[in-house]
């Protein structure tokens, strides 16, 4: 038997360093060639690390949230043969045959896709199987259950401790199928979810890493960095709201249905071309201002890990319906943890919604080096007076923020006015 090591590989663009953010092997597990054993986080992307070998797992590098060097010792594993690692005689240093560059991993991909042998995917199959039929044997105090964070919420919505649940995915991830065996049977009264009006005395601790700490670094830096400035104003967008559903009755089957975002995206290409020091970004330790030609609209977007930015590149080129394809293209591969690393990188301006979620009024974060951000609340219809007469409207609310380092009040009012006179008159949307 001979020893394997694994090294944090080289991910290319310079990265000198990663963030280890969850482990999917544990020591004294058997793995196969290819199955995944870490996810690592660059800036933006999540990057699986594949095993090139089949073995025994001997020893982890590192614990989840800590910051590896590229070249430090990720995993060891026992190996049939010589393996690649020598250990050194005692008082010298050991000595590593050359490792070969693992598979390249894949930017931003679930857990859940990794790709194990048979004869592992059997015993997991095995396990979960005895399992089920097994009593509850709850983890340890100190042992903390893997889970993603829906299943947490799901599990906290129906009042159950995770760790009393068995968990069948790596390292012994509780996953909804696991949470679904657990509701379908008979519980212990430790495991039994507690009622509405119980008592509670539980709580959690949740380590702030891999995305979530990214989130957390951006929004605190641009929250210190930028001088930020907010401005609302509510737009009739009935006339908007018409010619939508006249084009999506029209050609929504030959082309697809139309959303308001690409007639927002629109309307910022327009106002933008007598606005270019909004389509700009700052380096403020360069102390340049760049204002773009192209629009690169990043389009913010919720996942189950948190908030990501896909780019819709070239906005001011694309079509009503080119650009709304891609919004959804690009909206998916983000939900699903497959947008590339270019793809969430790159934008000159951001275009945020929560949709019916939108309440009246938000004060999004500029999402630097951008200087402006776009907020869009929810449409709802309201009695308003026109000529003299109370007409229901529909009504939506534009929140919007600024980077007053770059961004004159004057300025950003005008141009939300001129998004707003766009989009209650759309037919000036596509006047040339």
């Amino acid at each position: 038997m001979g020893t394997h090591v694994i090294k944090m590989p080289d991910i290319g663009e310079g990265i000198a360093q990663v963030e280890l953010v969850e482990w999917f092997v544990k020591v004294g597990d058997v793995i196969a060639e290819d199955q995944v054993v870490a996810d690592v986080m660059t800036d933006k992307a999540t990057v699986e690390i594949p095993s090139p070998v089949s073995g025994k797992v001997l020893a982890l590098g590192g614990q989840p949230g800590e910051v590896m060097a590229v070249g430090s010792e990720l995993i060891r594993i026992e190996v049939e043969g010589s393996g690649n690692h020598v250990d050194a005689p005692q008082g010298k240093p050991a000595e590593a045959k050359p490792v070969e560059p693992v598979a390249a991993p894949v930017a931003n991909t679930p857990p859940a896709r990794a790709a194990v042998a048979a004869p592992a995917c059997q015993a997991t199959a095995t396990a979960t199987a005895t399992a089920t039929a097994a009593p509850i044997v709850p983890r340890q105090a100190g042992d903390k259950p893997l889970a993603s964070p829906a299943v947490r919420k799901r599990a906290l919505d129906a009042g159950i401790e995770l760790r009393y649940v068995h968990g069948s995915g790596p390292a012994g991830r509780i996953l909804h199928e696991d949470l679904d065996a657990f509701m379908s049977k008979p519980q212990t009264a430790a495991g039994q979810a507690p009622s509405g009006y119980a008592k509670r005395t539980d709580s959690e601790q949740v380590q702030v890493i891999g995305l979530r700490r990214k989130i957390a670094q951006r929004m605190q830096d641009a929250k210190r960095r930028v001088a930020h400035f907010s401005y609302v104003e509510e737009i009739d967008v009935t006339a908007l709201e018409a010619l939508r559903q006249q084009l999506n009755q029209k050609h929504g089957d030959s082309r697809g249905k139309l959303t308001l975002l690409p007639f927002l995206v629109r309307a910022l290409v327009v106002a933008l071309r007598d606005f270019p020091q909004i389509n700009a970004t700052y380096d403020d330790e360069a102390q340049v201002i760049t204002r773009h030609g192209a629009v690169h609209v990043g389009i913010a977007t919720q996942g189950d890990n948190g908030l990501m930015v896909p780019v819709l590149r070239h906005a001011e080129a694309g079509s009503l319906w080119g650009n709304a394809s891609e919004i959804g293209r690009l909206a998916t591969a983000a939900r699903s943890n497959k947008a590339s690393r270019e793809e969430l990188s790159g934008s000159t301006i951001t275009l945020t919604s929560l949709g019916a979620l939108g309440g009246i009024v938000s004060t999004p974060v500029v999402n630097t080096p951008e200087v402006a951000i776009v907020g869009v609340n929810r449409m709802v219809e309201r009695p308003m007076v026109i000529d003299g007469q109370i007409v229901i409207r529909k009504m939506m609310n534009l929140s919007s923020s600024f980077d007053h380092r770059v961004v004159d009040g004057m300025d950003a009012a005008l141009f939300i006015q001129a998004v707003r006179g766009l989009l209650e008159q759309p037919a000036c949307l596509f006047v040339e």
